[in-house]
């Protein structure tokens, strides 16, 4: 997979944080920039360790050389990952589940890392997606790193000035991208 197809499948997982961020921001009176730092920080390590580990178990599969049907297996399941992440993102944007809306004074940062962790759990099947297609793990560090601050950020200032009404919006432009994702994978690695 090249870098571009990648970064989309990166940005597909990220959409649902910036979904919970949004929802967040939206509670907030003031948006402290040295909470929302440590959030930056500790969302962004976490997301890179769940990939990585999820690369590592991909790659423990395939400790030795792969035969043909071994790399066939890997692949689909890959692309059953895409499509199961993004069918979970549709069930969260049909749900659309209500939010109680009550003003608190500052970021809770606890409650916000929690959230980090439960979302962490589709950066860790997309490592594991990465590891069956064989990506370079280290540009996908990267590639996380940025989006993930990019996406805190972004979720929390737009929901604080704007409410949480583009979740439903995050939610399913993250389903397509990675259904695209799942799409690239059959047309591009399995039916090659």
């Amino acid at each position: 997979m090249n870098a571009i197809e990648n970064l989309l499948i990166i940005a597909g997982i990220s959409l649902d944080m910036f979904a919970a961020m949004e929802c967040q921001g939206a509670l907030v009176a003031k948006v402290d920039k040295k909470q929302l730092s440590m959030l930056c920080l500790f969302s962004a390590a976490w997301q890179m360790v769940l990939l990585l580990l999820g690369h590592y178990l991909a790659k423990l599969l395939y400790q030795n050389e792969m035969a043909h049907d071994e790399r066939f297996i890997g692949l689909v399941m890959a692309a059953v990952i895409f499509f199961a992440l993004g069918v979970r993102l549709i069930v969260k944007a049909i749900r659309n589940e209500h939010i109680y809306e009550h003003r608190e004074d500052r970021l809770e940062v606890g409650k916000l890392m929690r959230i980090a962790v439960v979302t962490g759990g589709y950066t860790l099947l997309t490592g594991i997606a990465f590891g069956f297609l064989g990506t370079s793990i280290k540009l996908m560090l990267l590639t996380v790193l940025c989006l993930t601050v990019a996406v805190v950020i972004a979720g929390i200032y737009t929901g604080y000035h704007f409410g949480f009404v583009h979740k439903t919006k995050a939610y399913v432009c993250g389903a397509v991208l990675l259904w695209i994702a799942g799409i690239d994978v059959i047309v591009g690695h399995i039916m090659v």
